[in-house]
């Protein structure tokens, strides 16, 4: 009982951790989901195979290093926008000058 305490209260210290991220890129993002996805998919499959903590928190490791970087590669790479702030102090976004 006290691992699913544990893994619930760690999940959701992350989550709202990620949520907090409002001016994240796209590739911040999609890394933080896969990191989160993996970590989730990894504990159970950990727990699974190993049966007990240690496993557990192996596979929420590589779980959550294997999804970042799969998020963060899978990221498509369009047309990159930034953000500007205008003279009256208004934030915009319009294309990134070439090379940035």
């Amino acid at each position: 009982m006290s691992l699913r305490i544990l893994t619930l209260s760690l999940t959701a210290a992350v989550a709202l951790a990620v949520a907090g991220c409002a001016s994240s890129t796209e590739q911040e993002k999609r890394a933080a989901t896969g990191g989160l996805i993996g970590a989730g998919v990894g504990a159970l499959a950990g727990q699974a195979i190993g049966g007990n903590t240690g496993a557990t928190v192996a596979g929420a490791a590589g779980g959550a290093i294997l999804g970042a970087v799969i998020g963060s590669a899978t990221t498509p790479q369009g047309e990159r926008y930034c953000k500007y702030r205008g003279k009256n102090g208004s934030i915009y976004t319009a294309p990134c000058p070439d090379g940035y």
